[in-house]
């Protein structure tokens, strides 16, 4: 009998274009959860994210109207490591907790995109991982003109993560996103084809 749902970690670094992806696969009719998505919520006023994050940086994170000053908290982050993994033990396991709820009431094709798939060693959740890759330099400039920072800026926050070959040696597949949007697209409908494919031909998998 065909499982329920066959689960995908989309995973990638910062300007590689898993966002993109995650929405390619989406448009194709595969059921996506992002973690991003599910982060923003967490953080939003009386939220447990918000509680957490205050509690461990402090009402000087806040913003005016109270909200988390997401720029000032992603310089912290980016510069400072300490508190990089402060962040991440206040809040990964309630944005794990809520995504491992949203996935169980999926079903057929789940794409979920999961920034530090491998750095937390979360693979066991997901029956394939996908790896979104692209060039330094095309990393470097996609950061630049997305989020308006300096050169060096944006070299501070891709050295902060892993280095893309540690990660390719991880995953399952990896989608070079060198070219436009729409050869992403059409790459993307390939593996889709593919991994539904998968997914009807599995015994078994992430049935529960």
């Amino acid at each position: 009998m065909k499982p329920k749902r066959f689960v995908v970690g989309l995973t990638g670094g910062i300007g590689t274009g898993k966002s993109s992806a995650l929405k390619a696969f989406e448009s194709l009719g595969a059921s996506t959860v992002c973690l991003d998505q599910i982060a923003r919520e967490q953080a939003k006023p009386g939220r447990p994210g918000y509680k957490a994050i205050v509690k461990n940086f402090g009402r000087c994170i806040l913003a005016e109207d109270g909200t988390i000053n997401r720029a000032l908290l992603g310089r912290v982050i980016f510069s400072d490591k300490r508190a990089k993994l402060g962040l991440e033990r206040a809040t990964h396991p309630l944005i794990l907790k809520e995504m491992k709820e949203l996935i169980g009431r999926l079903k057929g094709l789940v794409v979920v995109d999961v920034p530090l798939l491998f750095e937390k060693k979360l693979q066991k959740n997901f029956d394939a991982t996908i790896l979104i890759a692209c060039k330094p330099e095309k990393q470097l400039k996609r950061i630049i003109n997305r989020d308006g920072l300096g050169l060096e800026e944006a070299r501070l926050r891709v050295k902060a993560q892993w280095p893309m070959a540690r990660k390719r040696t991880l995953a399952d597949v990896t989608i070079n996103n060198d070219k436009d949007l729409e050869h992403l697209k059409k790459t993307v409908g390939e593996y889709h084809a593919g991994l539904e494919l998968l997914h009807r031909g599995m015994p078994n998998g992430n049935a529960d």
